[in-house]
């Protein structure tokens, strides 16, 4: 793309996140957000098929980013279980993953948790607490077949628990809490869950 593409294009992406933060996917328009940018909404379709592919843009960084935070984390803590150091493993959890992804980032994770409603996005949370869920529950079954005592949870009370979980660690992201709040906040949280975690889990 020549510079002068990619300058329009940026400042697209800047103009629409504006428009979703301020009024969400589905009360936003292309030709708000080609008047934000200062281009024609011909013009802008140039660049973006349609108003979910500019979302789209804005977002699928943050689900990659996690999605390479979870898969670093969930390598790390079979190591540590494999070479007996299951206590370790649990040492690290999502609350590092907030604290090191999640609000770096924080407007793109806004959009995903308050401003995407009518997206294919809307139930990121809920889709989260799924992928935790399979994670867990996968990790549980080879904790037991490497011989360790896991306590049996079950799939209703773990999707409960990781549901609350989840929730309450985007809070500080859906309302805006100042950095020094939320790291605050994301500390009493990991004081609190890890060791009902470990208690649940027999760790």
């Amino acid at each position: 793309m020549p510079k002068d593409g990619r300058i329009t294009h940026e400042r697209i992406l800047a103009a629409a996140k504006e428009e979703f933060l301020d009024k969400g996917f589905e009360d936003s328009s292309i030709r708000a957000i080609a008047k934000k940018a200062g281009v024609t909404s011909a013009a802008l379709y140039r660049h973006f098929g349609s108003k979910h592919d500019i979302f789209a843009a804005l977002v699928e960084p943050g689900l990659e980013a996690i999605d390479a935070w979870t898969t670093d984390h969930k390598a790390r803590a079979y190591i540590d279980a494999e070479n007996g150091r299951a206590d370790q493993a649990a040492t690290r959890s999502e609350v590092d993953m907030m604290r090191e992804v999640v609000f770096p980032n924080r407007s793109m994770f806004k959009l995903l948790v308050n401003c995407s409603r009518g997206t294919a996005y809307e139930q990121f949370i809920h889709n989260l607490v799924e992928r935790q869920q399979a994670d867990l529950s996968q990790g549980i079954g080879w904790l037991k077949e490497k011989g360790f005592k896991v306590n049996d949870i079950g799939e209703g009370a773990l999707h409960m628990m990781m549901s609350a979980y989840t929730t309450a660690l985007f809070e500080p992201i859906a309302h805006d809490y100042p950095e020094e709040d939320t790291m605050r906040y994301y500390r009493t949280m990991k004081r609190f869950f890890l060791p009902g975690w470990r208690d649940l889990l027999g760790i």
